[in-house]
């Protein structure tokens, strides 16, 4: 028996990285799994190589009609919901006096409004004893460079993560936060990290990082799955999977 058989688990921003190393392994053990992303082809790709009936949603979490009609779709599909992965966000490296007026709301509508609402949406889904998963990142707590801007969007997540925890009690929901350290996922590529520049980058991410390395997709959905199935006794907490480095 699967520690998921049965269950219906939601996962925004699906379609790569941790959340789509998480799909993955939430389908395996035996969920329903709901993908979201904002390209189409990009998602039916990740659905079609999770495997195991996933479905794939398109859309942007920044827009507010967006999780209404995500709510609206699994409602009909699947009547409800049992784990509320809100995983979807961006980064952009900079310092404080290079951000614009559209980087900061870019970054707060993403990783912060949109993890608001589409809690607000999806939680009258979620049926008693299920949980909500939110993906905050170690910057929220650990200062790093040029990490200001996203470092406020995520420490808000975490926040409301923990007022959750308690406003949800009386239907038994658990709620709790997902805070990865460096992890070899494609948004290296996005920070300007080229192919020729990775193994550099990585060798001195390691010496910052006490397990010697970087953290890979599949452990950050390891640490997923233990909050969202095992963890049945854990609530309202931060597991910050980092490999140290937060005691650096």
């Amino acid at each position: 028996m699967h520690s998921l058989d049965g269950k219906v688990a939601i996962i925004t921003g699906g379609n790569s990285g941790i959340g789509k190393a998480t799909a993955s392994l939430f389908a395996k053990e035996g969920a329903q799994v709901i993908i979201t992303g904002r390209r189409q082809e990009v998602l039916d790709a990740a659905a079609e190589e999770i495997g195991h009936g996933a479905v794939g949603v398109c859309g942007d979490v920044a827009q507010y009609d967006f999780h209404q009609r995500l709510a609206d779709k699994v409602r009909k599909m699947f009547g409800g919901v049992d784990v509320y992965m809100a995983n979807a966000g961006i980064i952009n490296l900079e310092g404080s006096a290079a951000v614009s007026v559209s980087d900061y709301d870019k970054h707060f509508a993403i990783n912060t409004r949109g993890v608001f609402f589409g809690v607000q949406a999806i939680s009258p889904l979620i049926r008693a004893g299920g949980n909500i998963i939110v993906t905050s990142s170690l910057a929220a707590t650990k200062v790093l460079p040029q990490h200001t801007l996203y470092a406020g969007s995520k420490a808000a997540m975490a926040a409301f993560a923990r007022n959750w925890a308690i406003e949800f009690k009386e239907r038994k929901i658990r709620v709790n936060i997902l805070s990865p350290g460096p992890t070899e996922t494609e948004i290296l590529g996005k920070l300007g990290v080229t192919d020729a520049d990775r193994p550099g980058f990585e060798a001195h991410m390691a010496n910052l990082i006490p397990a010697g390395r970087m953290g890979r997709p599949e452990e950050l959905a390891e640490a997923a799955l233990f909050l969202a199935a095992k963890g049945t006794f854990v609530n309202g907490v931060e597991l910050i999977v980092d490999g140290g480095m937060s005691l650096t």
